[in-house]
């Protein structure tokens, strides 16, 4: 799980990779025998029996800085990405947090670019928002709407969705499942398992080698296998 890609001075959440950073993760995936995909592809590998050798790489909140710096990486490495956008925030910023810094999210044309270099667009709710304190409306809206505003622009199904905030419960991946949406990516889903509470590492600048790899393990040792994904 990745968020930006750029400038690493500013950043007191710690979403935030430098490109010589995510190129030398990727770098490493790469020398493993390892490549990264997005997640559509991984699920459909899997489901197959295979996908040994991939691994599911995703962006969240579509920063404007995707494709100024980590497609060009991930072209390098030939490795793919799920990118997961606010279409109720095209060309907007991350306001939802509160310490900042101001970070630009992508507008129509930075997502029909990424979708044109073989990025999987998948959405991220309209607007960023806690979805398990949303009434029925707005949970509605953030799920179903966001999905038909993404095909509209792209021209392609949405098969994935992200939870802001990755918070997640049984009501929510109900309504993302009834969307259309083939599987729904969290952190740390707790007690929901399956193809709509995935959960995910978070990748960041301070990850060298040795970090991904315990990251790795306990996270294999916190999380029982997802039911229903091989």
């Amino acid at each position: 799980m990745y968020h930006s890609v750029g400038d690493c001075s500013d950043d007191p959440y710690r979403i935030t990779v430098s490109p010589d950073r995510l190129d030398q993760q990727l770098g490493r995936l790469r020398r493993r025998g390892l490549r990264g995909v997005g997640m559509a592809e991984l699920l459909t590998a899997r489901a197959r029996g295979g996908g040994g050798d991939l691994v599911g790489l995703t962006f969240d909140d579509g920063y404007a800085d995707f494709v100024e710096h980590a497609l060009p990486v991930l072209r390098r490495h030939g490795c793919g990405a799920t990118l997961f956008v606010l279409p109720g925030r095209l060309g907007g910023d991350n306001a939802w947090d509160p310490l900042g810094p101001r970070r630009p999210l992508l507008d129509e044309a930075g997502i029909r670019l990424a979708a044109a270099e073989g990025v999987e667009i998948g959405s991220h709710g309209l607007t960023h928002v806690d979805l398990t304190r949303a009434d029925d409306a707005l949970l509605h809206a953030e799920v179903a709407g966001s999905r038909a505003l993404l095909a509209e622009l792209t021209g392609a199904a949405v098969d994935g969705f992200c939870y802001p905030y990755g918070t997640v419960d049984r009501r929510v991946a109900d309504a993302v499942r009834r969307a259309g949406y083939r599987y729904g990516c969290a952190i740390d889903p707790s007690a929901l398992t399956g193809p709509y509470a995935l959960p995910r590492v978070h990748v960041g600048q301070n990850d060298n080698a040795v970090r991904l790899y315990l990251k790795l393990r306990l996270h294999r040792l916190r999380r029982r296998p997802a039911e229903g994904v091989l």
